[in-house]
């Protein structure tokens, strides 16, 4: 059965901020000759692991709504420097946008069962083209 993984995107105010953050690293990985990959960090390492790696993905809250996710490519397990346990999530680097769905805030990450994930918006879904701040009124009022 996959599983997925919801987590704040903290700092980004935005898909597309987040998506030029993505960017970014991927370029400054590029420029330095390191492997192109995107890493996202945690300090807990997910037990279920293997629901996750298939076909999960990283559902990203946003300023209070899940509004994207990117694809669960591998989870590498590692210790820091200092002797403390963390994992890395290999990501897709592709955002794929979603539905808005509000959530309140939490630490770390949450397993998110596919029947509670929000759809990804399809190409002819107008909602996208609503300004953010409209966006996150109307999901708010359960209307997104």
């Amino acid at each position: 059965m996959t599983l997925n993984l919801l987590k704040l995107c903290v700092g980004a105010d935005s898909v597309e901020d987040h998506k030029r953050w993505v960017e970014h690293r991927l370029a400054a990985q590029k420029a330095a000759g390191a492997a192109q990959e995107q890493l996202h960090t945690t300090r807990m390492v997910p037990k279920r692991a293997q629901e996750l790696l298939d076909g999960g993905s990283l559902y990203w809250v946003i300023k209070g709504n899940i509004q994207a996710r990117q694809r669960l490519l591998d989870i590498r397990p590692f210790v820091d420097g200092s002797g403390i346990s963390r994992c890395h999530l290999v990501l897709e680097p592709v955002l794929h946008e979603t539905a808005w769905a509000p959530r309140r805030p939490f630490q770390g990450w949450r397993y998110l069962d596919p029947d509670d994930a929000p759809p990804d918006l399809s190409s002819d879904d107008t909602s996208g083209d609503l300004p953010a701040e409209l966006r996150r009124e109307l999901a708010g009022l359960g209307l997104l």
